[in-house]
């Protein structure tokens, strides 16, 4: 049973413990940067934004697109739900699901998980051109990045039915590049955004597929007082 206070962290650690990562499964991010709102709610620091969850007035996007207004794909936006829509209330969950009119609070998750420094200028320009996707529609909506580092000491990736184990030569371990990927990403993206947090981890990709924090409390001590930022930046913004 993980140890995790928070459900974002607890599901970020289901993407690696106890079977293969798949890097290139698109959903993922969306899937950890949802539960954002399940944390917020549950937090409970705003009193409007807990009441308009409970009235069902805001939502957790579906399609992660304002509706009528064409953009990049976020991970989790969050908003008022279309007047004409009905929200979708999924068993378990705080915060229903469904179409957006406004977005309010936008969160883009990243994992660096291998080849870091390969692919770092990449993630920063689409971490940078989501928080600026967020701010198309108008409003002033809270900006939240969270980016997945991993500093295991190997690691396996699976294409297919290959399998390409990091050797420290040309395909790096993961803990040779992750100070390096983290100190680029605090001076290129983390300026974009309201809220960021590196999340620290370890995850080799191989059996028994193990996955531990870098520094658990630390890293809950971070999103803890991001929750409260935000909860206390929603009232101010959206009275």
């Amino acid at each position: 049973m993980s140890a995790e206070k928070y459900a974002l962290l607890r599901t970020f650690r289901s993407l690696f413990e106890g079977k293969p990562h798949r890097h290139r499964i698109a959903n993922l991010g969306d899937l950890v940067a949802s539960y954002l709102y399940e944390d917020l709610a549950a937090l409970g620091k705003s009193a409007k934004l807990l009441e308009r969850i409970e009235r069902h007035e805001r939502v957790v996007n579906l399609k992660n697109v304002m509706t009528g207004k064409p953009s990049r794909r976020g991970d989790g936006t969050f908003g008022e739900l279309v007047p004409a829509a009905v929200a979708v209330i999924e068993k378990g969950m705080l915060v229903a699901r469904g179409p957006v009119a406004t977005i309010e609070i936008g969160a883009e998750t990243k994992i660096l998980a291998k080849a870091m420094i390969k692919q770092i200028d990449r993630v920063i320009n689409d971490l940078k051109n989501q928080a600026t996707q967020f701010k198309r529609g108008g409003g002033n909506p809270i900006c939240i990045g969270f980016v997945g580092i991993n500093f295991a000491e190997q690691y396996v990736s699976f294409e297919g039915r290959k399998r390409r184990p990091t050797d420290g030569k040309k395909y790096k371990h993961p803990i040779q590049e992750a100070a390096q990927a983290e100190r680029r990403l605090n001076e290129g993206a983390r300026p974009s955004f309201d809220e960021f947090q590196i999340l620290r981890f370890r995850a080799s990709n191989a059996k028994p597929f193990p996955f531990e924090w870098l520094d658990l409390g630390n890293t809950e001590m971070e999103y803890s007082a991001i929750l409260t930022r935000v909860s206390r930046e929603y009232d101010r913004r959206f009275p």
